[in-house]
Formats: structure tokens, sequence, C-alpha cells
């Protein structure tokens, strides 16, 4: 692997809550194209980590670097001009908007001249649509109010939207929780067609099975470090398993 390859690496970070040292000198690699599955018990520092990547926390020490350029993430929104995208576990969807709403919540398309501006709907339904399709994903219409729509639905449209702002990576975190089989599959789907686009995705999974069947590559997370990594294709769940809980050296 050279150095172009990756996409993100994250060194030292470390991250105090007064007494509690959450993050004690976690180091990860992110590959471009690739799915990286985060795993490790409630505790292990997984969401601090992932808070410190998506900008919502800053971590005390350690670099973050992108596409080999060191950068600096104050808040999300620092994250998202640095193209990364985070789905997380509430998904951050407004219900009683459309989709399309949703899509550009923040971000809304404008058309006029000068200090003159209208919100150009046309262009974001078409833009949404678009991000949609693309992505094969089986949703109603994007004029559809989000409370309408099923769990795995709102799903593939958090993902989807990410997917549609996230140039460099997109953090996922237990995407499919709570879904049922068919609903889970689906967004799986989204996965494989987000990775298949160049995309390197961080996949936050207590679902072993998941975590090897859609990751390539695999940390593992322990008291506030990344302890051992594995290629997905040269481990197992119980391996896994044995790290996490410290019965296996890394």
């Amino acid at each position: 692997m050279t150095t172009t390859d990756l996409v993100l690496t994250a060194e030292g970070l470390t991250k105090s809550f007064g007494g509690v040292h959450a993050l004690k000198g976690a180091s990860i690699t992110m590959r471009r194209g690739e799915v990286t599955a985060l795993i490790g018990d409630n505790g292990a520092g997984k969401s601090t980590l992932v808070r410190c990547l998506s900008g919502i926390h800053r971590p005390d020490s350690g670099t973050i670097t992108l596409d080999g350029e060191e950068v600096q993430l104050d808040s999300p929104l620092d994250a998202r001009a640095h193209g990364i995208e985070t789905v997380q576990q509430n998904l951050a969807l407004v219900e009683d908007l459309t989709v399309w709403q949703n899509f550009f919540v923040g971000r809304e398309l404008t058309r006029g001249v000068g200090p003159v501006r209208l919100l150009d709907r046309r262009a974001m339904r078409e833009q949404a649509g678009q991000l949609l399709s693309g992505l094969a994903v089986n949703v109603p219409p994007v004029t559809s109010r989000v409370r309408r729509l099923s769990g795995g639905q709102r799903q593939a449209v958090a993902i989807a939207r990410a997917a549609g702002w996230g140039s460099a990576m997109v953090i996922m975190d237990e995407p499919t929780a709570a879904l049922g089989v068919q609903e889970t599959a689906r967004v799986e789907e989204v996965i494989r067609r987000l990775q298949d686009s160049g995309v390197a995705v961080l996949l936050i999974s207590h679902n072993f099975d998941q975590v090897l069947r859609l990751a390539q590559h695999v940390w593992v997370m322990r008291a506030g470090l990344a302890v051992a990594e594995r290629r997905a294709d040269q481990t197992s769940g119980d391996e896994l398993v044995a790290l996490i809980t410290g019965a296996k050296a890394a």
C-alpha cells in the first residue's frame, strides 16, 4: 500500500472529558474506495473517535490527515468542507420536510441576479432525484415527506444525502440498527454502491457478520486505543471477539 492509497490517517488522537480519558492515542488509516469497519465494546472509544473525525469534538492532541494534508476539524461544517459526511444513528432528518428538502437543509440552491435570490426548488428536486436514483435506492418520490417513509427508506435517504455531499469519506454509525432483513439488505447495497463510486466508508457496527460481509479492513478499539487491525478476508468473527475482549493479542 502506498501513501496515495490513503484517504485518511488519524495519528495519536487523545480526548478527555474531565477525568475520563476517552481516547488515549488512537490511530487508524482508511483507504479510498474501501469500507473500513470500526469495532469494539461500549466505552472503547469508537463514538469519541467518530466525533473527532466528523468535527463534533476537537481532539486534545494528535493529527488528522486527509489526502496527505493535515486538517483541523473544528465543527461538522469544517468536516463537510473537507468532504466528510456522517450518517448518525438518529439520521438527523427533519420529519415534516420532504426528501429533497432534507437533502438541502443549510445548503439550499438559489437563482437570481445580485442580492435578489430565490430558492431554486426545481433544481434541488432534480438533483436529489438524481442522487437517489444513482444509488438505486427504492424510495418514494423526492416530494414525499420523511415521516411517511419506512425505517429502511429513511436510512437510505440519510445515506444517499451523505453520499451526495461526501466527496472523500462517509461515516456510518450502526446504519442498519433496528432494521428488518429486507431493509438491511437495501442499505447494504447502498453502501456497496457508495464504495464502488470510490468513496471511503467508515462503518461502525456491532454486527460482525455484516462487518465481514461489507468491509475490507477492520480496526479494533479497546480502552481508548485502536489495538488491532485486520484485513476482513483474513480474519473471523471469533478472532474479532477475542481481539475486542483482549483474549487474543494484536
